[in-house]
């Protein structure tokens, strides 16, 4: 009678687990190696279904795309972020501008005050 340890199966858990962890990480250069590791390793007798390969290929396609519509969101999310800082700079500038100028007009309204009462 055979007998499995447990620490054998909870080795075999874990080491799942990171397999599912470091599968995020896997990019389209990835996807293209298993696909070609498939394809070298295809029983030549018996290959892979048409069908099969082109909807590995559509998958492929749609990775690329969502990575690249990723890369080009993240560019204008970055550019619109820029805007708005340099929008906020711009009032705030705007803002002590017009600090200065309705304060500088007061003390001469003043002084132009001052001056005729004398």
């Amino acid at each position: 009678m055979t007998v499995t340890s447990v620490t054998s199966t909870s080795s075999t858990t874990s080491s799942s687990s990171t397999a599912k962890s470091s599968l995020s990480a896997l990019d389209s250069g990835d996807f293209l190696k298993l696909m070609l590791a498939q394809m070298q390793q295809q029983d030549p007798t018996n290959p892979v279904d048409q069908k099969e390969m082109l909807a590995q290929m559509a998958q492929f396609s749609q990775l690329s795309s969502t990575t690249e519509m990723a890369d080009t969101l993240s560019t204008i999310s970055a550019q619109l972020d820029n805007v708005v800082a340099a929008q906020t700079a711009t009032q705030d500038a705007i803002a002590s501008l017009a600090s200065s100028l309705s304060s500088g007009s007061a003390a001469s309204t003043d002084a132009t005050d001052t001056q005729a009462a004398a």
